[in-house]
């Protein structure tokens, strides 16, 4: 029971909210053009989860060895390698099975479309999942981890909103299409805040262990601003494709509602530092979920 607690921890649930969210975005999106397929929703919902923690234990082992987890400074929870309950061979057997899980699930979704795809757009569709399995890797592990050299915000940005989203989207619809270019972005825009503020949070930790982040390249004070940046740009993103593709009725902008949430955490954000940031993490995650959630039903109404 320990054990599994443990795993438990390491898959780090939390983060597992903004996941969901580019798969729900996408779908939602999709039923509004009048597509939708029930199968392809849950297989992407399964590979979206498996593939977030896979890049969760690949970082949990990544920043061990790289000694970003040893430094004494880390203000956030305390990683299963670096607490000793998880050891670096078992992280890395773990690594490779959710590997084959993620490889499976992501040959049958989209296998189970092929039949409304070209050959050529099954194959980029397959060399995508590999890109997406590569990325959630060598985010820290290796000697080349983007997420030391400060590309871990464009990443995050990339994979977690227009790959996410629009990858979604084609899969309901087989098209692709300016109409989810916008919220894919708007929600880029949410991931890149979380790694946001988890950077801000670390950012002595990361100074002291050498880890380059765009947080720790701007300083604390222009990493909030930029914060306040993205906020703002996430907002544009989804009242734009409202008034481009869902103009009316008046209700289908209800889903706004949620923006208040995210403008309290970003007020909040601006106030905190260290340790403090470390709730605004799956805050933010929560938020951007519940926009997905809420979008998706609004404009479908």
């Amino acid at each position: 029971m320990t054990k599994l607690k443990n795993w438990i921890s390491a898959f780090r649930l939390r983060t597992l909210f903004l996941a969901v969210a580019g798969v729900t975005l996408g779908t939602g999106l999709a039923l509004h053009e009048g597509k939708f397929s029930a199968t392809t929703l849950v297989l992407a919902l399964a590979l979206a989860v498996s593939i977030q923690i896979l890049s969760n234990l690949a970082n949990d082992l990544g920043d061990y060895l790289k000694g970003t987890d040893t430094t004494g400074k880390r203000q956030g929870p305390a990683r299963a390698v670096q607490s000793g309950k998880v050891s670096p061979q078992q992280m890395k057997k773990a690594i490779a099975i959710v590997i084959v899980i993620v490889a499976a699930i992501g040959l049958t979704l989209v296998l189970n479309a092929a039949g409304n795809f070209t050959r050529s757009s099954v194959f980029i569709l397959l060399g995508i999942g590999l890109v997406c399995i590569l990325s959630a890797l060598f985010y820290t592990i290796g000697r080349y981890a983007y997420g030391y050299v400060g590309w871990g915000d464009f990443f995050a940005f990339l994979f977690f909103g227009p790959v996410a989203v629009i990858g979604t989207y084609f899969l309901h619809t087989g098209t692709f299409d300016f109409q989810p270019v916008l919220p894919s972005v708007g929600l880029g825009f949410i991931s890149t805040m979380i790694l946001n503020v988890n950077n801000m949070r670390d950012i002595e930790n990361d100074k002291a262990s050498g880890k380059i982040t765009f947080a720790s390249k701007l300083g604390l004070k222009n990493a909030k601003i930029y914060h306040t940046l993205l906020t703002f740009g996430m907002f544009t993103c989804f009242l734009q494709y409202s008034f481009m593709f869902a103009p009316s009725p008046w209700y289908r902008y209800l889903y706004a509602v949620v923006f208040l949430f995210q403008f309290y955490i970003l007020t909040q954000v601006h106030k905190k530092t260290g340790r403090e940031l470390d709730p605004y993490l799956k805050l933010t995650s929560i938020a951007g979920f519940l926009l997905a959630i809420a979008f998706s039903i609004f404009i479908n109404i």
